[in-house]
């Protein structure tokens, strides 16, 4: 399997190169299960969070060790979007979203008890890769819908032009 080094804060991953679309390989970046990496990460994010922000927001599945690293340094509680329905869930707040990086659609659940720990707060959207924003634009809705002012956007890699302002600790390649 070909990869493609990454470095962040003086740690280096060979990440394998996917082909989610055809003629589109990328790098694929997971925190999941790697603690050195995900600290090196949360460390070059730490200081791209607004001084202001009261809570985090981010989505399943990489993102959350990435923002569980953060909020833990940064003393701040955080929010989890799902990607598909639980059955414990009330009331959820729902928001669909076009994922151009994978090419397939997506719905993001917030359950309302979650979701009422973001009014009135100020949210920092945190995401492992961003590439199109589409994610990050379903995810500021959602806190809108939830009453929650986004006060920064922030991700550990860009990848491409996203439609929106993003705080990247580094870039990725297209290939």
């Amino acid at each position: 399997m070909e990869t493609y080094p990454i470095t962040v804060g003086g740690v280096t991953r060979h990440v394998p190169l996917i082909e989610p679309l055809p003629g589109r390989r990328i790098p694929l970046v997971e925190f999941l299960g790697d603690p050195e990496f995900t600290r090196a990460a949360a460390e070059a994010l730490r200081p791209l969070v607004p001084k202001e922000a009261e809570i985090l927001f981010t989505t399943e599945t990489s993102p959350i060790p990435l923002t569980h690293v953060l909020a833990e340094a940064l003393g701040l509680p955080y929010v989890v979007a799902r990607r598909r329905r639980r059955p414990y869930m009330e009331d959820p707040i729902i928001q669909e979203v076009q994922t151009l990086t994978l090419g397939v659609g997506e719905v993001l659940w917030l359950d309302r008890r979650f979701a009422e720990k973001l009014l009135n707060q100020r949210v920092v959207l945190v995401s492992d890769v961003v590439a199109s924003g589409e994610t990050m634009k379903a995810m500021e809705k959602m806190v809108l819908r939830a009453g929650g002012r986004v006060v920064g956007r922030i991700a550990a890699f860009r990848q491409g032009n996203p439609s929106l302002e993003v705080a990247t600790v580094a870039e990725l390649p297209v290939l």
